[in-house]
C-alpha cells in the first residue's frame, strides 16, 4: 500500500502515521506539501493531526485553501480513500469532504488523555477488522474536538450508517452527558464519521498513537485494527 500523509505548517502528527505505516505495518508512505497538487499515485491519504497554520481562524479554516485539499477533493470524488486525524478531521470538516463541524470542548479546556472509543459500523474500509461494539483505547489530543451537526445532519448520518465510532466508557456504555466518557461533549458521543460513499473518514481520537506494545499493558493497541482495515481493503 502506498500512503500519501498532507503536511501543512504547524503539523505536528506526521511522524507519528509516518512511523506507524513505515516501521510497524510495512506500507510505503511520503509525505506531501500543502502547496503541492500532486499526490503521487496513492493507495490512501491520510491528512495527520497537528494545529495547521497555528488554528488561526479556527483549526482547520486556513488549511482548506491549500492547493493540496483540491487534490485531495478530487481524489476522493474518484473513490480514493482519505482519513482524517484529529486536526485533519477538522480539515475534512471544513473543506466540506466531512459534513458537521468541532467546536471547543465543552469545558474549553484542552484535552491530552486517553480514551474509551467504541465501533458503531463495520461497513467501511475504515473499520472492516473490528466487531461492532468493540471497544478500544487511543489518545485524544485537541482544544477543538466537540462534534456537533444539525438535526438534519445527524438524521443523515444515523440513517446512513455513517457514525464510525463513539466515545463511551470502559464496559463500552455510551453516555453523552457524562465528562468521563464523552470528555469533549460531542453531540451523541460521535468520535468519528464517515461520508455517504465511505471513502472519506475522520475521527478525533489518535490511533496512530495505540498500535505498540509501549501502551499495549494499559491501554492496549487496538488503535492498529484502523491500518489494519485499511491494509486489507
Amino acid at each position: 500500500m502506498k500512503v500519501a500523509v498532507l503536511v501543512f505548517p504547524g503539523t505536528n502528527c506526521e511522524h507519528d502515521v509516518l512511523h506507524a505505516f513505515n516501521s510497524v505495518l510495512g506500507a510505503r508512505c511520503h509525505e506531501v506539501w500543502h502547496r503541492e497538487t500532486e499526490l503521487g499515485d496513492p493507495d490512501l491519504v491520510i491528512v495527520p493531526g497537528g494545529f495547521s497554520y497555528g488554528d488561526y481562524l479556527r483549526s482547520g479554516a486556513l488549511a482548506k485553501l491549500s492547493p493540496v485539499i483540491e487534490s485531495v477533493r478530487q481524489y476522493a470524488e474518484k473513490g480514493g480513500k482519505v482519513l482524517g486525524i484529529c486536526n485533519g478531521f477538522q480539515i475534512l470538516c471544513e473543506a466540506g469532504l466531512l459534513p458537521g463541524a468541532l467546536l471547543s470542548n465543552s469545558r474549553r479546556r484542552f484535552l491530552s488523555r486517553f480514551v474509551n472509543v467504541t465501533v458503531q459500523s463495520t461497513n467501511s474500509s475504515f473499520t472492516s477488522e473490528f466487531s461492532d461494539g468493540d471497544v478500544f483505547s487511543c489518545p485524544i489530543s485537541h482544544f477543538e474536538g466537540n462534534y456537533f451537526i444539525e438535526p438534519d445532519g445527524l438524521k443523515g448520518l444515523e440513517d446512513g450508517d455513517q457514525i464510525l465510532f463513539r466515545y463511551c466508557d470502559a464496559e463500552g456504555s455510551v453516555v453523552e452527558d457524562c465528562a468521563e466518557a464523552n470528555p469533549n461533549g460531542s453531540l451523541r458521543s460521535i468520535a468519528g464519521i464517515c461520508n455517504t460513499t465511505r471513502n472519506v473518514a475522520g475521527l478525533m481520537p489518535h490511533p496512530e498513537r495505540s498500535i505498540q506494545d509501549i501502551t499495549a499493558d494499559r491501554f492496549g493497541t487496538g488503535g492498529s485494527r484502523l491500518f489494519t482495515s485499511l491494509l486489507a481493503n
